[in-house]
């Protein structure tokens, strides 16, 4: 089966805890605190794999979750660190965030990686509090939290090579017949619902990926037929070989199919304007379809005479041209970069590109009142307050020290916070006084 798109959550692993330790060796006089800290949690990495060529596995495991940090040890050692999660995707995958709409990243090339959720950083052990007045603290943090979100996953098929035109010309024939690909195959519209890829040998020390590209018609840009499920494809491909249905067998006329599907490939990518294109005369062995290709030729020179385009006269039931057909998309293969052509990743009204911002001020927050509560809002504090255990003198005191060294303490007081005023911070809420201690409730 294949599927080119996936929803999955992926979380990276949690940062152990730090510890709270001392020494109490004999003949260790004075050992004070040997709280280790806790090791990183593990992070979640996408990593390209050429040997996948569908998002199938992601279709029965939607979960992601990297291992957690081990918690800091005693006499001042490091908890381990978790190994990293490698997630193995097929080149030509799109990750787009979930909640934001956002593009994290275009994987094209083998190995390539990206982290998509981030390992916490492990808590620090009591010995990294100790100070002159304090030399024996009570302090340590609980390991960071990992990086969670959804994610969804999206595949353009990486090919050298893409068949493109109406349902029923012949794609999934010439495939067959070029290829070991084994196509479904039968004389109706749709046969081919999903892409199908094959590596042709050329014969003369050259191969190349070739992919059937399903799901054209008119009005395939705005979705009909299957439209957008498989135009999204066609970007990937190097050289495109527009198979035509030269005999006209379905009562169409072969020239204004050609304009059709070029319209809608233009519409949906004007890019696609640009791509090699090689004309694939298919049913040559039936009748009138010379006289098809005659007329073919001379609007074609009538309205496009000011660009040349290959035509390749074949037929799949008997294999007439099929040898020349492979041989010219070879020839436009290695005449371009050989590198896969990534459209450049643009920003629309329903999808931005992710880009990296700069770490927000520590001393961000703000204060309003609800129903006579002082409400503090700050990331920065409740990543704090997370990571401690205000359940001890040291702790609260430290907590303290810092709300009134990023000047929450003075923004409380003309905000009109008193003595015995509740203050909430996230789920933590205290009753604040002045130049004194904060109690918790």
């Amino acid at each position: 089966m294949f599927v080119d798109k996936a929803k999955i959550f992926v979380k990276g692993g949690n940062g152990g805890d730090g510890l709270i330790s001392f020494r109490r060796e004999l003949y260790v006089p004075e050992g004070g605190p040997a709280g280790g800290d806790g090791g990183r949690g593990g992070n979640v990495i996408f990593r390209v794999d050429e040997g996948l060529r569908t998002l199938m596995d992601f279709r029965y495991q939607k979960h992601f979750k990297a291992p957690r940090g081990e918690k800091g040890k005693v006499k001042g050692m490091h908890g381990a660190g978790a190994d990293d999660m490698i997630v193995r995707i097929p080149p030509g995958t799109i990750v787009v965030d979930e909640d934001t709409n956002e593009i994290i990243a275009d994987l094209t090339r083998q190995g390539q990686e990206i982290i998509v959720a981030k390992g916490g950083r492990g808590g620090r052990g009591n010995m990294r509090f100790a100070t002159p007045s304090n030399p024996a603290p009570y302090i340590s943090e609980n390991g960071e939290e990992g990086q969670e979100r959804w994610i969804t996953l999206e595949l353009k098929v990486m090919a050298d090579v893409g068949l493109v035109g109406f349902p029923s010309v012949g794609k999934s024939t010439l495939l067959s017949v070029v290829s070991a690909a084994q196509p479904k195959i039968g004389a109706y519209h749709f046969t081919t619902l999903t892409p199908n890829l094959g590596v042709v040998d050329v014969g003369d020390m050259r191969s190349f990926v070739m992919a059937d590209l399903p799901g054209l018609i008119e009005g395939a840009h705005e979705g009909v037929g299957l439209g957008h499920e498989f135009l999204r494809h066609v970007e990937r491909t190097r050289v495109i070989i527009h198979v035509v249905d030269m005999a006209a067998s379905e009562g169409r006329d072969p020239y204004e199919d050609w304009i059709k599907i070029n319209e809608e490939l233009v519409q949906y990518n004007e890019k696609l304007a640009d791509r090699p294109q090689i004309i694939a005369a298919n049913k040559m062995d039936m009748p009138d379809a010379e006289d098809f290709l005659e007329m073919f030729k001379q609007q074609l020179k009538e309205h496009h005479g000011d660009r040349e385009y290959e035509i390749v006269p074949i037929s799949s039931l008997t294999k007439q041209g099929i040898q020349e057909l492979l041989y010219k998309a070879a020839d436009m293969l290695d005449a371009i970069p050989e590198t896969p052509l990534v459209e450049e990743v643009k920003e629309t009204e329903e999808r931005k590109v992710f880009k990296y911002s700069k770490r927000k001020d520590e001393a961000d927050f703000t204060i309003h009142i609800e129903e006579d509560v002082y409400v503090v809002e700050s990331e920065n504090i409740e990543k704090f307050m997370q990571r401690h255990n205000l359940n001890s003198y040291d702790e609260v005191m430290r907590f303290a020290r810092i709300m009134r060294k990023m000047g929450v303490d003075s923004a409380l007081r003309k905000a009109g916070a008193k003595d015995g005023d509740l203050v909430r911070i996230g789920d933590f809420a205290f009753e604040f006084f002045e130049g004194s201690d904060y109690i918790f409730e």
